[in-house]
């Protein structure tokens, strides 16, 4: 191994004064930025606003400073769905409420895992990755339709957002902290053997101590509402005393949510074989989190098939590659930054994958879908970003950027092969929590 000499760095500039284009891309680059330099507009002439298949949905929700993008998507399906059965489409569910059970549940989870790996050293990889995700508020869809199932949902009026839920930092910091801690209490109660009920009863301490908390910060949830709202039809609508579980078991009756399935595109693990993830088990006796790892013809096969069927698709992606917020572009050739610097930074979806390069790090909603004799042309996303951005809140995606930058999609059953669907049923493969599944 050999250190960088003067005479190489004296090659170097020499090589990069050699192109006077280097220069213009330099000064470009320095007056606007790499992303305003090297921006694409040619991107717009197939990214318009006009679709082949589009749903009828309101406006959009807003996560603010948050990363609650699971919940909110999550949500918007079931408003979706809420809004065509009862003609109301702008009719909103509370991402408050979701989120208070969530810290709940997964502090639980956090702590049955601490008990349960207190054997094995502090600095051991599984258990620094609990560690590491100890007060986290980023999920999937499967998580939130685990506190769906257990805790029900209101509408947005019953729990409305408050400063604490739109900017999350202060409280998943706080109960990172606090967790982190307690991990400490109850590894040290394991290893000097004490007994089941001891452990639960600390335990219970400090859940006690977390709901305190998480009160504090975003207020109880409600036990009962009242549901009232005026349809598209302008008709009133007034239903007392409801619970929220009450208000799932009649209003989300034939919405089968056990019939969705994720479908995930990760080549850098085997294709046709069912996965789970057992850190992001939020809800103890809750189902598995589980994904079907495919080709990514699958994800769009059936997201198209889903929405012509006029239900909404959920997929998550990596959001911040190749996306421009203020037109609402995502198009692998938004900003062509290899051009600027003269240089291949192009990868495999599985390279990114495994070097960390790629990640899922947003959930967002198919919403339309724009087809040309079976060719899909590009797509309608609703995002959880508020209407200053984009289409009114609404972005467009290509085709080229699906592939390489969509990770999942939960689409019902019915939209799969008979294979995949044996293979949705069947035993699924653990991985660890360090492997990266997108």
């Amino acid at each position: 191994m050999t250190v960088i000499s003067d005479q190489e760095i004296a090659d170097f500039s020499a090589d990069f004064n050699s192109n006077s284009k280097n220069q213009v891309a330099s000064r470009a680059a320095r007056r606007s930025g790499l992303l305003e330099a090297s921006f694409n507009d040619r991107v717009s002439e197939r990214l318009n606003h006009v679709f082949s298949t589009e749903l009828d949905v309101g406006g959009v929700t807003d996560q603010k400073h948050s990363g609650r993008c699971w919940e909110f998507a999550t949500l918007n399906v079931l408003r979706h769905y809420f809004g065509k059965k009862n003609k109301v489409k702008d009719f909103t569910f509370s991402q408050a409420y979701n989120f208070f059970w969530d810290k709940i549940e997964r502090a639980n989870a956090f702590y049955n895992a601490m008990i349960r790996l207190a054997d094995k050293p502090i600095n051991d990889r599984e258990v620094q990755s609990w560690l590491g995700f100890a007060g986290e508020d980023g999920g999937l869809w499967s998580m939130a339709i685990n506190l769906v199932k257990k805790y029900g949902v209101v509408p947005s009026y019953a729990m409305p957002e408050s400063f604490n839920s739109n900017n999350t930092t202060g409280l998943i910091d706080s109960l990172a902290r606090k967790e982190r801690k307690d991990a400490i209490a109850l590894r040290k109660l394991v290893n000097e053997g004490s007994s089941k009920d001891e452990l639960e009863k600390a335990k219970k301490h400090f859940l006690n101590e977390v709901y305190r908390m998480v009160s504090v910060a975003l207020g109880e949830p409600p036990k009962k509402f009242d549901l009232e709202y005026r349809d598209d039809d302008k008709k009133y609508h007034l239903e007392r005393d409801l619970t929220p579980r009450e208000f799932v078991q009649k209003y989300f009756k034939d919405f089968k949510f056990d019939d969705y399935v994720v479908l995930s595109n990760c080549p850098n693990h085997e294709f046709n074989k069912l996965y789970h993830m057992p850190l992001y088990d939020n809800v103890d006796g809750g189902d598995q989190i589980k994904f079907l790892n495919v080709p990514i013809e699958y994800l769009a096969q059936a997201a198209v098939a889903q929405l012509k069927s006029g239900d909404a698709v959920i997929f998550g992606n990596d959001v911040l590659k190749q996306m421009e917020r203020k037109t609402g572009y995502l198009d692998t050739e938004l900003y062509q930054t290899d051009k600027l610097f003269g240089v291949d930074t192009k990868m495999s979806k599985a390279d990114r994958l495994a070097t960390g390069e790629g990640f899922a790090t947003h959930d967002m909603t198919l919403v339309g879908v724009d087809e040309d004799h079976g060719h899909i042309r590009k797509w309608k996303v609703e995002n959880s970003w508020g209407d200053k951005y984009g289409h009114k809140g609404f972005y467009e995606m290509s085709q080229p950027w699906f592939e390489d930058y969509v990770y999942d999609v939960v689409v019902r059953k019915e939209f799969l092969t008979d294979e995949q669907v044996k293979l949705a049923e069947g035993p699924a493969i653990d991985l660890k929590p360090w492997d990266n599944i997108g």
